[in-house]
């Protein structure tokens, strides 16, 4: 079986961190049984200079064409005096809705031998494991009419029924799977759309009696999850929420530079760290590569169907933490410094040992 890939590298640390996934990709392939094939293209700033667009249609079309999308990441300080509808983020909203990537799925899991590095007490951290669906087509990020002119701003938020519907279920299935709890966020006693959203996802209930449905405001579950994270399980959301809370997500965990993301519609899908291009670092060759790594995890159990190798790499990330091994932004005292490329060499390395081990109790029957 090959499957056919595009690698969208984009800005500052993003290629450096695609270079790290990439070689865990095609080492997990190698022990899969399976072929990627990968064609790289530009997108956000280093699109719009190369090309005077953040998205070339050309791109576009070889995205649609793939079985799945690898991004690093966009933006950068250099291109932030751009028009809006030229700036590199709006290469990452178009590439989402052409793609039609309507559900954004985030983990936030916190390794043991990672604690220390969050702010949070490790008695409030410890067994943290939840997921946030986080509706990424629609909402105010792409609602019309929009725009500012000398005395005031206006954008809308509107949400159409399908659009709820859609990412609810992706959510309520994950539920199923997990512990069959799943907490819908909104506004609901001030926005009316809110209101519609709660309507909706509450109606989809009746559809899976076996799940355990509740709502929160979002402001109050922006404060448990720094206060009590280990309550989650399944989360979902509208686009602008979902953005805050898997953001805040992050930062508990220790670092953004830890968590993976994927992005899935019906036909296509995209896998991106939750991190930013992070410009003040980029070609140092200091850059965590993790949250990119995890997120070819996510790639083999989404698109590949092969959750097994997803299990893989990311034992292999654990067993390298808790081998010490630390790039410069998670490193802490006690803890050894690598860079992005030794980083890497020690979860291949690792994915390397986990797979003997396995090859081992096969042929002792275990």
């Amino acid at each position: 079986m090959t499957y056919k890939l595009v690698l969208l590298p984009g800005d500052g640390i993003g290629p450096e961190v695609m270079e790290a996934a990439v070689r865990v990709m095609h080492r997990a392939a190698d022990l899969a049984g399976i072929k990627i094939s990968t064609e790289s293209r530009l997108i956000g700033g280093a699109a719009y200079d190369a090309q005077g667009t953040a998205l070339h249609d050309d791109t576009v079309s070889a995205c649609k064409d793939s079985d799945a999308v690898l991004l690093g990441a966009v933006g950068g300080y250099k291109w932030e005096d751009l028009p809006h509808d030229k700036k590199p983020e709006a290469g990452l909203l178009r590439i989402r809705k052409e793609l039609e990537l309507f559900a954004n799925i985030r983990p936030a899991r916190v390794f043991d031998d990672f604690l220390d590095a969050s702010s949070l007490k490790n008695e409030v951290l410890k067994g943290t494991d939840f997921v946030v669906f986080r509706e990424l087509t629609g909402g105010i990020y792409f609602g019309q009419p929009r725009g500012f002119d000398g005395n005031r701003g206006w954008n809308t938020m509107v949400y159409e029924k399908h659009e709820v519907e859609r990412i609810a279920r992706k959510a309520f299935e994950a539920a199923m799977l997990r512990g069959k709890k799943l907490l819908s966020v909104d506004k609901a006693n001030v926005l009316e759309v809110s209101q519609f959203w709660r309507n909706t996802v509450a109606a989809l209930a009746a559809d899976y009696p076996e799940v355990q449905l509740q709502t929160m405001y979002v402001d109050n579950c922006a404060m448990q999850i720094v206060r009590d994270p280990r309550q989650f399980d399944v989360i979902v959301t509208s686009n602008m929420f979902g953005d805050i809370i898997s953001d805040i997500a992050g930062q508990i965990t220790g670092s953004l530079g830890m968590l993976p993301s994927a992005s899935l519609g019906e036909e296509h899908a995209l896998y991106e760290p939750v991190h930013g291009s992070a410009p003040d670092i980029a070609g140092q060759g200091i850059a965590n590569p993790i949250a990119m790594i995890s997120s070819v995890a996510m790639l083999f159990t989404y698109s590949f169907g092969l959750p097994e190798m997803a299990c893989m790499i990311e034992g292999a990330v654990e067993n390298t933490l808790k081998a010490g091994f630390r790039t410069k932004e998670i490193w802490s005292e006690g803890k050894t410094l690598v860079n992005t490329e030794e980083m890497t060499d020690r979860i291949l390395q690792a994915m390397t040992e986990g797979s003997r081990i396995e090859e081992s109790r096969s042929e002792a029957g275990v």
